[in-house]
């Protein structure tokens, strides 16, 4: 009972808990993800990260004003458990209200369950109704089509393409840019706490 009441819960989901980072527990699962090739094709990153260069990343994340990033638990982790991913609020533009979404689910046993999705609704209430931001970014590379459909399913609309901008898996591939807006976001968000899922029928 005492270490479940030491333990830290931003922001409560129906499958997850964010938490602020916690460099000490965190660091290593960080770490791992970041340099897992299965995870990372996934991301911006491509170049191997060292443990230096992990240390900066989480000093300069802790003290940054526009940017606020979430470790992802299982709702069932008891104090000290470690995270399954992490999800973030990235380059947030006090003055026009924006800001770009970013996650991975980095303990891949925990892919294409939802976990991914409540993370992102939670993320999203907290920008529009706590941080009273107008719009949230997104950005998916053509492959990742489970990211795509995730992101649409909770609200985003598909803005433009970038053809042939991110190069992986030795070709060029095209880059969507979404976007969503409260209202696209509301109507998804109570289904979503009526019924568990981001649409009636899915």
């Amino acid at each position: 009972m005492e270490e479940r009441q030491k333990k830290i819960i931003f922001l409560k989901g129906k499958k997850v808990n964010l938490r602020p980072l916690r460099k000490a527990t965190d660091f290593e699962s960080c770490l791992r993800w970041i340099n897992d090739c299965e995870v990372n094709q996934y991301l911006a990153t491509y170049l191997p990260m060292s443990e230096q260069k992990e240390e900066e990343w989480f000093d300069k994340t802790s003290k940054s004003s526009d940017n606020i990033v979430f470790a992802i638990e299982v709702s069932d982790v008891l104090n000290g458990g470690m995270p399954i991913g992490l999800i973030g609020l990235h380059n947030i533009n006090w003055k026009d209200r924006t800001a770009v979404t970013g996650a991975v689910i980095g303990e891949k046993e925990y892919w294409n369950q939802g976990y991914g999705t409540d993370a992102k609704m939670l993320i999203l209430e907290y920008a529009f109704n706590t941080l009273n931001l107008h719009k949230i970014c997104s950005s998916v590379v053509e492959f990742n089509k489970r990211s795509l459909q995730y992101n649409l399913h909770c609200g985003y609309k598909l803005e433009g393409t970038e053809r042939k901008q991110v190069f992986k898996r030795g070709r060029y591939w095209d880059k969507y840019i979404l976007g969503v807006f409260k209202n696209d976001w509301l109507p998804v968000w109570r289904t979503y706490q009526k019924t568990g899922k981001v649409k009636e029928k899915i």
